[in-house]
């Protein structure tokens, strides 16, 4: 292993993740690229989660738009990218399924609401459905119905994340919620970042799971039942994130002021039962 591999490797146990639970089922290749990747993107988020100024947030971002250059010429200089670099070509992944996340959290310095959920679908494309299509590449060769699967399931993910993180993100300035449906439930930005709950507040909520919950069916619906168990990771972080999703709603939406989730244990299990049962 380089001494690229070993830092990405690092860094995502070290995250503790739901994705890295997914990832340790793969073969040594895939599970390599994969990891490069998923480290690649938590850098690029990490820009502007822990950014104090938006311009040098902006200017580092620049710079990674160089570096995913140096990379597809063979010449990448961060280790993450050092470690993507020979799988580029090998899983056919594209400049835009990378240049994408540099967009999306570009999205972040520039904007913290979204008008509705058209304009945030394209916020949650960015981020997380050409995401999407990187890891179901590296996962296996796939048709177009499996990258159409893959988009939605990012979107459902995504979705999955918002609901998750509402308190966090109103703390950080970032309101994710789509502004027209906070005015027809009547929930002030006030309420958010107070931690004020109400039954405005849990029927808005019960709207992005319902919302969340059909994006998770569709996205099945498209996955061909011929490279369903090539696609096992994603349906891994399906079945961990749908989970995490009706704990959520289990908890009747207290996310104001705390962050619900599935412990390592339980993450593994989900996980296993996909991988050796193939259900969830």
């Amino acid at each position: 292993m380089s001494e690229a591999q070993d830092w990405v490797a690092r860094k995502a146990a070290a995250s503790g993740s739901s994705f890295y639970y997914a990832f340790r089922f793969l073969p040594p290749e895939r599970r390599a690229a994969i990891t490069a990747y998923y480290v690649f993107c938590r850098e690029i988020d990490d820009i502007v989660d822990e950014a104090l100024n938006p311009d040098v947030a902006a200017q580092k971002l620049a710079w990674w738009r160089e570096e995913v250059a140096r990379a597809f010429a063979g010449k990448a200089t961060h280790p993450a990218m050092q470690a993507l670099q020979p799988h580029l070509s090998a899983y056919g992944l594209a400049p835009h399924v990378l240049l994408g996340v540099i967009e999306g959290c570009e999205m972040d310095l520039q904007q913290a609401r979204y008008a509705n959920f058209e304009a945030l679908a394209h916020y949650c494309h960015l981020v997380a459905g050409v995401v999407g299509e990187a890891a179901a590449r590296i996962f296996a060769p796939c048709s177009d119905a499996t990258i159409a699967y893959a988009h939605r399931l990012g979107l459902a993910l995504q979705l999955t994340n918002i609901i998750r993180d509402v308190g966090e993100d109103a703390r950080r300035g970032r309101i994710y919620l789509p502004v027209d449906e906070l005015q027809q439930h009547g929930v002030p930005a006030s309420d958010l970042l107070e931690a004020r709950y109400s039954d405005a507040f849990t029927a808005l909520m019960r709207q992005q799971a319902e919302r969340a919950h059909e994006q998770y069916d569709a996205a099945l619906a498209l996955l061909p039942a011929a490279e369903r168990r090539a696609q096992k990771p994603g349906l891994m972080m399906a079945s961990i994130y749908r989970t995490l999703l009706r704990e959520i709603e289990a908890s009747n939406f207290q996310v104001l002021h705390q962050r619900i989730a599935l412990t390592p244990l339980r993450k593994l299990w989900l996980a296993w039962k996909m991988q050796a049962l193939g259900r969830f």
